[in-house]
């Protein structure tokens, strides 16, 4: 399957640096490209592509909110965001995740690394680079926003083995970790956090991780503990 990719950026060489890099990958083409966060969400509902490469700082429209726009809206529900930018700080994140961002990565990235990310982000997966720790993450997604009512209402419909899989992701497990500290299979695992997804309206793995923070499931006080494996 081919990864269609929407850019938006400001800088025209960047946009044809990536678009060079994509259209010479054999699972990847560039669909459209945009110069503000204006016309990345026109072209994104226009095109609809699996990915946008979205910068932060663009003129009219930045990044953030493009990226919410995006996110927010039902006929867009398919349409990833992977956030690249200089401005790799832990605001910048934790920001970049509560408009609906999928992933983070920094522009000093390689180019094999930026690929990965992409088939990350397109795969479901959350991505965030080295740099965006999860420390970071939980300083800033813990403490502003209060937990919706009617998101905490949905986590009383998870099971214990869905919030424990909700724990977990929010920790930065993969599948196959979480199933190895469950003594579940990789699917078996897989199946669990798509549930909690399902249930939590997440439109995947980075939104559960808000979730997870915003509603207490897991908090930045010293190291998050680990929940009991459910039986």
């Amino acid at each position: 399957m081919t990864i269609r990719v929407l850019l938006a950026d400001d800088q025209a060489l960047l946009r044809g640096t990536f678009r060079m890099l994509f259209d010479a990958t054999d699972d990847m083409e560039t669909v459209a490209e945009a110069s503000n966060g204006r016309e990345a969400v026109e072209l994104a509902a226009a095109h609809r592509p699996d990915v946008v490469l979205m910068d932060i700082r663009m003129p009219e429209t930045d990044g953030l909110e493009a990226t919410r726009l995006i996110s927010e809206s039902a006929d867009l529900a398919d349409v990833k965001v992977l956030i690249l930018t200089t401005f790799e700080d832990d605001e910048h994140v934790a920001e970049a995740l509560r408009a609906g961002a999928s992933g983070f990565l920094g522009k000093g990235a390689r180019p094999e690394e930026l690929l990965d990310a992409v088939r990350t982000v397109a795969g479901g997966e959350a991505l965030l680079s080295p740099t965006a720790t999860r420390a970071l993450i939980t300083r800033f997604l813990a403490q502003p926003d209060p937990c919706p009512v009617a998101v905490h209402e949905r986590l009383e419909c998870l099971t214990p083995r869905e919030r424990d899989v909700t724990v977990l992701v929010a920790l930065g497990l993969s599948n196959e970790e979480i199933a190895d500290r469950l003594f579940v299979s990789p699917l078996t695992a897989k199946t669990h956090v798509n549930r909690a997804m399902t249930k939590l309206a997440a439109r995947d793995r980075a939104q559960l991780v808000v979730v997870a923070y915003q509603c207490g499931l897991v908090t930045p006080a010293g190291e998050p503990s680990v929940p009991e494996v459910s039986a």
